[in-house]
């Protein structure tokens, strides 16, 4: 049985009109659609106030809770005394507001790592000054008094003392490239466990305790680099070279780690007696507010175990007080989920089949569970010690949908965001005031004030210059849909159709998913569609005389562990299966060519493009699999293990891969790769490729010089999708 359902169309009821503009490719690569956004928001100690850098990056402003004001400037380039700077790139603000750590010169490494040169900002005097001669840092870091700054460089730490004329002292000496690490996670444990700082303070400021990795047995991986354009590497002008680092993949070794603790005073190190098995993981570090005690979690390779440890750095005892156990895995968003506050610890557990938030003090003891029913909490705001409140937001109204929420210290819960769509928060100090972020799939995101009870204080940006901008163009409709597969298994999707949509023809379809475990594309969102934006990709697909779709497969999150758990060992079969069911549903439709249906995808979602297209129902015509995973084989150990276990637990698991599917492949495939990817390497793709020759099977393929994951850089992004479009044009019947 199907079911389709219509959104409101909110504020842009009008963008449905047939006003004549179109979209231009160019224009949605140079993100003319982007709307208004608060980047770079932090909010202050005192309860009241928030900081937000400028857009032009020139200023840091303190605005009110209440009010949304401006209450002063706390620091201007153009003012500042010292060194001086055009603009800056971010900005850290010391625990007692009186200094700021100012970010420029910022250098890209990883996806969250980078190096940058700090300055050291002096809010009494006005004066700005390097935090170290010596060479760009990383993951710079505030002692609890604000009198110290730890960063890291070349892989080893260093200390600066602001009360000593900013005096530069060594913690570590042994790190090296590729071998040791101090304080910063190697590269899986940075982009598989979402971190980029592997270091804290004690609560007194007198102890430092980090991550020490030793990478040294971990295998090497090199990728080919040309000099290129855009930008130019111009060591490579005669030769091509490489870039060579530690990349574990599944099964393979690991970093072995350890925690260290080095006493300020006396200079002297110790290590942590933590207990980890060898081929363990430890995914974060947290201040308490006992300086005796620093949290330390692991996980076993497995990841279906996860221990929080309270470490003494003095002592180097480590006891252990809560444990969380599953019978598949440990999901990645708890790690950043928990919190811990002066009293508690909050943690996000998914026992009950459904993402819940339980409470316990710093002995490991449960004293409650916060909130319950049959539905996901999806982000973590906080635990407000003062009364007890926990601050949330969940799926409750279904999984395309999500709100927040207050659960009172008597049980009750109150929903903070009444509206249907998707809502976030961003809260003060203190919990009495938070910045609430909303849209739906026809708004473009409004940012208001409220204080804690949801009562709406002020609006700082409605988007109305973007409303007024796509109001000039055509625009197709935006419907939510569910629909049940000949499994018995409903699915959840989106379909942006023609502006000019006549429901008695029948029109080619694009599926553009995603798809990987605990992913979600299908929401109630303005973010939505391959380049987000409003689904601004699809909305120009759609000019071309397309139907745009995009279906959340089995695996997806936002509907309980059941639904996302099922993939576990068996990664792209059901997922594959139902982009398939997708689209034999699709070709059922009235007004759906089902003859002319194609699939695309990113990564994962190529990944499950491939799959799809060789699941051996011949149901699309054509797919483009961009940067896509080809064998579980090559990828790396923290995802891949988390899901699939290890090549040599799970050999049928991970033996089911596009690569075995060659010889099955339905319909044109266009791949895309960037050759330094360093995510989903472009072995990938060459591996993928030998195989469908071998097979006797026909494709087109791209490949970008110098290009990582995202494929971007100068004309690359614009000349990328005039390639996917112009497949499509080649490949798909249009009206």
């Amino acid at each position: 049985m199907k079911k389709i359902f219509m959104i409101g169309l909110g504020m842009l009821a009008a963008m449905t009109s047939f006003a004549g503009n179109k979209i231009e490719l160019a224009d949605i690569t140079r993100g003319e659609f982007r709307g208004e956004s608060m980047a770079v928001v932090k909010a202050l100690a005192d309860g009241e106030s928030y900081a937000q850098m400028s857009a032009d990056g020139k200023r840091i402003v303190q605005y009110s809770f209440k009010t949304g004001k401006e209450l002063g400037v706390l620091f201007d380039v153009a003012t500042a005394k010292g060194a001086q700077l055009e603009s800056i790139d971010g900005y850290m603000v010391s625990p007692d507001g009186q200094r700021l750590l100012i970010q420029t010169n910022t250098k890209p490494i990883y996806r969250h790592s980078f190096t940058a040169t700090y300055y050291i900002y002096t809010v009494r005097n006005n004066r700005l000054a390097p935090l170290s001669d010596n060479g760009p840092q990383q993951t710079p870091l505030f002692s609890p008094d604000g009198l110290q700054i730890a960063f890291v460089r070349d892989n080893n730490i260093f200390l600066v003392k602001l009360l000593y004329d900013n005096a530069e002292v060594p913690v570590t000496k042994d790190g090296k490239q590729n071998e040791i690490i101090n304080g910063i996670p190697d590269w899986v444990n940075e982009e598989e466990f979402g971190h980029n700082d592997a270091m804290v303070f004690t609560a007194d400021s007198k102890q430092l305790v980090w991550v020490r990795y030793d990478e040294s047995q971990v295998r090497e991986y090199s990728m080919s680099l040309f000099k290129g354009l855009k930008s130019e590497k111009l060591e490579y002008a005669a030769y091509p070279g490489f870039y060579t680092y530690k990349y574990p993949i599944a099964g393979e070794d690991n970093s072995k780690v350890s925690v260290w603790s080095f006493d300020i005073s006396s200079r002297q190190k110790r290590q942590l007696q933590l207990p980890i098995d060898a081929d363990g993981y430890i995914p974060r570090l947290k201040m308490t507010s006992d300086a005796t005690q620093v949290a330390v979690y692991t996980l076993n390779r497995h990841q279906d175990c996860l221990r929080i440890f309270m470490c003494n750095p003095l002592s180097t005892v480590c006891k252990q007080i809560i444990e969380e156990k599953s019978d598949k895995y440990v999901k990645e968003e708890v790690l950043d989920g928990i919190q811990i506050t002066d009293k508690h610890i909050l943690l996000p557990s998914d026992r009950t089949g459904w993402m819940h938030l339980y409470l316990y003090n710093l002995n490991g003891q449960q004293l409650r569970q916060i909130d319950n029913g049959d539905y996901d909490v999806s982000a973590v705001y906080g635990y407000d010690e003062a009364t007890g409140n926990t601050y949330f937001a969940s799926h409750e109204h279904g999984a395309t949908d999500q709100r927040v929420w207050v659960a009172r210290q008597n049980g009750q819960r109150v929903c903070l965001s009444g509206k249907a769509g998707w809502s976030s928060a961003c809260f003060s100090t203190g919990y009495k005031y938070f910045i609430h972020t909303w849209s739906d799939m026809n708004t473009p995101t409004v940012y208001t004030l409220c204080d804690n009870s949801g009562k709406v204080l002020t609006t700082l940006i409605d988007n109305h210059e973007l409303v007024a901008k796509l109001s000039d163009y055509e625009l197709g409709q935006r419907e939510l849909f569910s629909f049940t597969t000949s499994e018995g298994v409903t699915l959840n999707g989106w379909m942006v159709k023609p502006a000019n949509f006549n429901a008695a023809a029948k029109y080619p379809v694009v599926m553009y998913q995603y798809g990987g475990p605990g992913s979600q594309q299908v929401k109630n969102t303005w973010n939505i569609g391959m380049t987000g934006q409003g689904a601004i990709m699809e909305q120009y697909l759609c000019q071309q005389g397309y139907i745009c779709v995009c279906v959340d497969n089995r695996g997806t999150g936002g509907r309980g562990s059941d639904f996302e758990k099922c993939v576990y060992q068996k990664l792209g079969q059901l997922e594959a299966k139902d982009q398939v069911e997708t689209a034999v549903w699709l070709g059922q439709q009235p007004y759906v060519d089902k003859e002319h249906i194609a699939i695309w995808g990113w990564s994962f979602g190529g990944f499950n493009t491939l799959m799809a297209m060789s699941e051996g129902r011949d149901v699309f015509c054509a797919g483009i699999a961009i940067a896509p995973p080809t064998s579980w084989r090559y990828y790396d150990t923290i995802y891949t293990e988390r899901y699939m276990r290890t090549p040599k637990e799970n050999p049928v698991g991970y033996d089911d891969c596009p690569i075995a599917r060659a010889d099955k492949l339905h319909g044109e495939l266009l791949l895309c790769h960037g050759m330094a990817d360093d995510n989903v390497h472009f072995r990938n793709t060459a591996e993928y490729t030998e195989a469908l020759v071998q097979a006797d099977k026909d494709f087109c393929q791209l490949v970008y010089t110098n290009r990582n994951h995202s494929i971007y850089g100068g004309n690359t992004r614009q000349h990328l999708f005039r390639q996917c479009v112009n497949f499509f044009r080649q490949h798909l019947k249009r009206m």
